[in-house]
């Protein structure tokens, strides 16, 4: 069921949006060589706790999942596509991270991801993140009343495949409000003018994810949560939850 949001519960929905996004930019500040994953997730239940948050994605279990997940941030570094599990790795100079952080906060949800390299980083891995990047801010403005679902799904996928890249089949974006994931569910690739049509109220994750090496196969490993490229090539992953409004989208997981 597609649950629409009035005016002060997106401005509700704001606040649990800027703890996510707190909690990025400290992973991303603490992220460097030597650290571990484990001690990113450390960072982001910091920035939780002092803000009184709890953690949406710490204990869930979807049906796929063996194991509830047990941290508040996915890490997937270089092959990792998403969902990667915070473990004892050490980042390396020209690891490509990908951080996936959600909160919750006074009953709302926010949830966003970032894609950033650690050390001297590799040109294509650049290129690569800066067309995830490009691919949110074409799926946010295409997040308008009027258009429909599909339109976000065009705009992502066509910038995706202009540049080469794979789009990980069967994954996107989803609603987001009271819990994390919410009906309806966002394409990253797709016919224009098709699904449901965007009306004010409707809250969004939007959440393109790229494979350098063309593909759009992936793998899961044994953890039974870690998506990985099968070409072994590096993966991007950027996102914001963005809310439709009369004016135009508002993002929610900016600072």
């Amino acid at each position: 069921m597609v649950k629409l949001k009035t005016d002060r519960e997106i401005d509700e929905m704001r606040a649990a949006g800027r703890v996510v996004a707190r909690a990025l930019a400290a992973v991303r500040e603490a992220a460097d060589v030597g650290v571990s994953l484990r001690d990113l997730d450390r960072v982001a239940r910091e920035v939780l706790r002092e803000a009184g948050a709890t953690s949406p994605f710490l204990g869930y279990r979807p049906q796929f999942a063996p194991v509830p997940f047990p941290a508040v941030v996915c890490v997937s570094v270089n092959d990792a596509i998403v969902h990667g599990i915070p473990d004892d790795y050490r980042l390396r100079d020209g690891d490509l991270v990908s951080v996936d952080c959600g909160a919750k906060l006074g009953g709302w949800v926010g949830d966003a991801a970032v894609s950033f390299t650690v050390g001297p980083a590799r040109p294509a891995d650049l290129r690569l993140i800066e067309t995830s990047e490009a691919a949110l801010a074409a799926g946010i403005a295409a997040a308008v009343p009027g258009n429909r679902i599909g339109d976000i799904a065009h705009a992502i996928g066509a910038t995706c495949r202009a540049a080469g890249y794979g789009v990980p089949d069967g994954f996107g974006g989803h609603g987001v409000g009271r819990t994390m994931h919410e009906d309806p569910g966002v394409p990253n690739e797709g016919p224009p003018g098709r699904g449901m049509k965007l009306r004010p109220g409707l809250v969004l994750a939007i959440e393109p994810m790229l494979i350098a090496g063309g593909t759009d196969d992936y793998t899961c490993d044994a953890d039974g949560w870690t998506l990985r490229t099968v070409d072994g090539s590096r993966a991007a992953h950027s996102e914001h939850t963005v809310a439709i409004t009369a004016d135009g989208p508002r993002i929610l997981t900016a600072l």
